[in-house]
C-alpha cells in the first residue's frame, strides 16, 4: 500500500558528493569473459554462429561484444563458436576499431568491408557476401543480434523476424540453414547478458550520471525568463562523453517531451521539461517556469500537494520495491494504485545502458524479478492537462550483499558516494530505501517543483 506522508518545500542547495575518478574502460579480459558467455548463450540456444549488428543508432550491443562502437558507418561481427569472431568495418571505422582491447590484441579480427562506408567513397576489397562466405560455414542455425526483439502479438513468426538491413538478412539466410533473431540473447529483462551489470560496470555508470547530472544542476540553475533555450543548454557545459539521446528542452509551444531547444524564450508559468543523457545515464527533470504556485495558473496552483506530493509518496513506493526477487509486476501494480489518474503510460522503470532503454522487467503481470546486478532508471513519467508533470529521473543499481562488498572492496570512492546519496534521500526527502537500493547520481531524490527557484526541494515530512 502507498505511504502517507505530506510533502513541504524546504529552502536548500542540491546536493554535490564530489567528482568521481575516471573509471577504467572495459579491458582485453573484461571483454574475453563477455565473449565467453556469448558463446555460452549461443550454446543452449542451438546457434552454430552469431552476427552482431550495430550502427550510430543502435550500437550498444556491438559495443558490449566487442569494445567498438560504430562512427559513421554500419558494422557486422559474426563469432562462432571457436576461432576469433570477424568484424567487418567500413573506411572510417577500421581504424577506429583499435580502439578495442580485442582487436588490438587479435582476439577479435576487423576487416574492410567497404560497403559499409559512406557514399561514394572507395569500394576496393572483399564486398559482404564474400566476407560473409568467408566466415560462415554453409548451412547451420545463425543469430542475428540488432536492437529488437519482437513478440507473439506484434508479428506472426517474430522467431524469425529481423530488424537488421534486409541486405545483411538476405545474405545469411542464403548461407545458413536457418537464421533467428537472437537479440534477446543480449536485451531480454530477465536472461539477456546486458540485463545485469558487474562491479567495474557500476563505477562506469556512476561516471555518467555524475556528468549528466552536473550539466543537468548547471542548466537549472541558469534558467532566467526570457533568456533563449539554446542559452539554457549551453549553460549545462554537457562533457565529452556520449549522448544516449537528443538533449531535450520541452516548454510553451513545444511541450512534447522529446522536443529539443529551438532558440524560443523562455517565459514565467509555463510547463518545462528538459534531460541530459549520456551512455549509462539519463537525467531528466520537469516542473513549472515559476517561483512559486502564484507564477502557475489559477488552475493548477494546488500543484505541490495534487500532483508533485502523490508523485513523491509513489517514487518512495517504487524505492521501497527496488529489492532482489520482487516480481516487477507487483512493481507495475503498485505504481499503477498510487499513479491512477497521472496519465503514466510507459513502464515504471527500465533497465539502461549504452542505450538509454534496454528492455524492463516491469510490466502489467511480470514475474520477471528485479535482480541483483539490475541498473534500473528511476523513469515514471506522469502527465496532466492541467498540472503538466514533474520528474525525478535517475539511475539506480539494484546490489545484493555480495555485490555491494565487491563494490565497496573494489570502487571504495564509488560506495562512498553511494552512501552519501542514500543518506540524502533518507535524511532529507524522507524515503526509506532498502539496502539493496544504490543511487548513482547526486540529483537522487531532488524534486524543484518551481524551476525558477531551483533551491526550493520538495520533500516528504512525517
Amino acid at each position: 500500500m502507498p505511504i502517507s506522508l505530506p510533502v513541504s518545500l524546504i529552502d536548500r542547495d542540491w546536493p554535490d558528493f564530489g567528482v568521481p575518478r575516471l573509471p577504467p574502460a572495459p579491458t582485453r579480459a573484461e571483454l574475453a569473459a563477455r565473449m565467453s558467455l556469448i558463446r555460452q548463450a549461443m550454446d543452449a540456444a542451438g546457434l552454430s554462429a552469431l552476427a552482431i549488428y550495430g550502427d550510430r543508432e543502435h550500437a550498444a550491443n556491438l559495443l558490449w561484444a566487442s569494445g567498438f562502437d560504430p562512427r559513421f558507418e554500419e558494422a557486422l561481427m559474426i563469432v562462432r563458436m571457436e576461432g576469433a569472431p570477424l568484424l567487418l568495418a567500413g573506411n572510417e571505422c577500421l581504424p577506429y576499431t583499435q580502439a578495442s582491447p580485442a582487436v588490438a590484441s587479435g582476439d577479435i579480427e576487423a576487416v574492410l568491408c567497404a560497403s559499409f562506408s559512406l557514399l561514394s567513397q572507395p569500394r576496393g576489397g572483399d564486398g559482404i557476401a564474400a566476407l560473409i562466405d568467408r566466415a560462415l560455414p554453409a548451412g547451420g542455425r545463425i543469430g542475428t543480434v540488432g536492437w529488437k526483439y519482437w513478440m507473439a502479438e506484434e508479428v506472426g513468426d517474430p522467431e524469425h523476424a529481423l530488424e537488421i538491413p534486409s541486405l545483411l538478412a538476405d545474405l545469411l539466410r542464403g548461407r545458413a540453414d536457418e537464421v533467428v533473431n537472437a537479440t534477446a540473447l543480449c536485451m531480454h529483462p530477465g536472461t539477456g547478458l546486458r540485463s545485469v551489470v558487474t562491479v567495474d560496470e557500476i563505477a562506469r555508470l556512476e561516471f555518467a550520471n555524475h556528468m549528466a547530472a552536473a550539466a543537468l544542476r548547471r542548466m537549472a540553475f541558469a534558467l532566467r525568463e526570457g533568456m533563449t533555450d539554446f542559452a539554457a543548454v549551453e549553460a549545462a557545459g554537457i562533457g565529452g562523453l556520449p549522448l544516449s539521446c537528443h538533449v531535450t528542452f520541452a516548454t510553451g509551444v513545444r511541450p512534447h517531451g522529446l522536443s529539443g531547444p529551438t532558440g524560443e524564450r523562455i517565459e514565467r508559468g509555463r510547463m518545462l521539461s528538459f534531460n541530459v543523457g549520456h551512455w549509462g545515464a539519463n537525467i531528466c527533470r520537469a516542473g513549472w517556469l515559476a517561483e512559486g504556485p502564484d507564477d502557475l495558473p489559477e488552475a493548477a496552483r494546488d500543484y505541490l500537494d495534487a500532483f508533485v506530493g502523490p508523485y513523491l509518496r509513489a517514487m518512495a513506493d517504487w524505492c521501497g520495491l527496488m529489492r532482489p526477487g520482487v516480481p516487477g509486476g507487483e512493481v507495475q501494480a503498485a505504481m499503477d494504485h498510487a499513479l491512477a489518474g497521472f496519465g503514466v503510460t510507459l513502464n515504471p522503470g527500465h533497465l539502461i545502458g549504452t542505450d538509454e532503454w534496454i528492455s524492463s522487467p516491469i510490466f502489467p503481470g511480470s514475474e520477471l524479478p528485479i535482480r541483483s546486478g539490475m541498473a534500473m532508471q528511476m523513469d515514471v513519467i506522469p502527465d496532466h492537462p492541467v498540472f503538466g508533470s514533474t520528474r525525478m529521473e535517475d539511475g539506480y543499481v539494484i546490489a545484493d550483499a555480495s555485490l555491494r562488498a565487491a563494490l565497496e572492496d573494489r570502487h571504495p570512492g564509488v560506495a562512498a558516494r553511494i552512501a552519501l546519496r542514500r543518506s540524502f534521500l533518507g535524511d532529507v526527502t524522507g524515503f526509506d530505501l532498502p539496502e539493496s537500493l544504490l543511487p548513482l547520481a547526486d540529483t537522487c531524490g531532488v524534486v524543484a517543483p518551481f524551476l525558477l527557484a531551483p533551491r526550493k526541494l520538495a520533500v516528504l515530512t512525517a
